[in-house]
């Protein structure tokens, strides 16, 4: 086999009489095996979605059931800024923004659950790129997140809201929300790593919901006490809900805060800075567990 997947050591010579091993395989680099393997991990966490429709149901109906309840049940009693337009017209962005922040909490369960069963061990035992978990891991939520927005945006042109500020904003914004589900998936990898059981996963909570909750969400900054409206405001998930307002051409997306201003940017900077602080770590946590 090649030195890549024997750790890095010479290649063995083949027992008298074996046929000749293919040179082909050793003529790849690190990078082509770090990409198969990746691409190895993400298929077997997409099988595992085929297998498990309980966990597709939910991931894909949780979105519908959350535009439903706060589209009409709480719609009518919510204030858009400035009295502009439809609520639900200001509340989808935000919808598209809470289930890409809510899935980093789907990642941390599907990691510390692989943990718990010895998966992690098994992988990590094997000749494989010590990253390929985590980047599998990555590319598979990517892939769901995608779906999910597929769904969500269905589902939100169902009932009546509409992007108005042409394709090429709205794929725009599709993509920002995309950038940040991609930085927070790392957040999810890391904490998975991180905490001992799926038990102590579900804790994780109590940490998904003020962050969405405290942000521009449901409501904009401006309407909160002048104590929370400026925490809200500097929230990456304010940024980006606000970069989808504004892209979209939908009503709320202003603010007079430098952050609100430049919300656009924010929604690029922030997903950059959180990426770059925890897919290092996620690696590294990886390669520190103990076989």
């Amino acid at each position: 086999m090649s030195d890549v997947l024997t750790g890095g050591g010479p290649a063995l010579d083949p027992a008298p009489g074996a046929p000749a091993l293919d040179p082909a395989p050793a003529a790849h680099g690190r990078a082509y095996w770090a990409l198969s393997d990746t691409l190895n991990i993400t298929r077997r966490y997409l099988t595992h979605f085929q297998r498990q429709p309980v966990t597709i149901v939910w991931q894909l109906g949780f979105p519908i059931i959350s535009v439903l309840l706060y589209g009409f049940v709480f719609g009518e009693a919510m204030k858009v800024p400035g009295d502009e337009g439809d609520y639900k017209d200001f509340l989808m962005p935000g919808m598209f923004v809470m289930t890409m922040a809510f899935g980093f909490m789907n990642t941390a369960m599907g990691v510390v659950t692989d943990a718990s069963k010895g998966v992690i061990d098994r992988f990590r035992s094997m000749p494989m790129a010590p990253s390929a978990v985590a980047a599998g891991r990555g590319v598979a939520d990517l892939v769901v997140a995608c779906a999910e927005l597929t769904i969500l945006a269905l589902t939100a042109l169902a009932i009546g809201w509409r992007p108005d500020n042409g394709a090429l904003n709205g794929l725009a914004a599709f993509a920002l929300l995309l950038l940040l589900r991609f930085s927070l998936i790392w957040v999810g990898v890391w904490l998975g790593l991180v905490v001992p059981s799926p038990e102590a996963a579900g804790g994780l909570y109590a940490v998904a919901f003020p962050l969405t909750m405290i942000s521009s969400v449901f409501v904009a900054p401006s309407l909160m006490p002048d104590w929370l409206g400026p925490v809200a405001a500097w929230n990456p998930v304010s940024s980006t809900g606000t970069a989808a307002r504004e892209l979209f051409g939908n009503p709320g997306a202003g603010g007079s805060s430098w952050v609100e201003q430049h919300a656009v940017l924010m929604a690029v900077v922030w997903p950059l800075v959180v990426t770059a602080v925890f897919l290092p770590l996620a690696v590294r946590r990886f390669r520190a567990l103990s076989r």
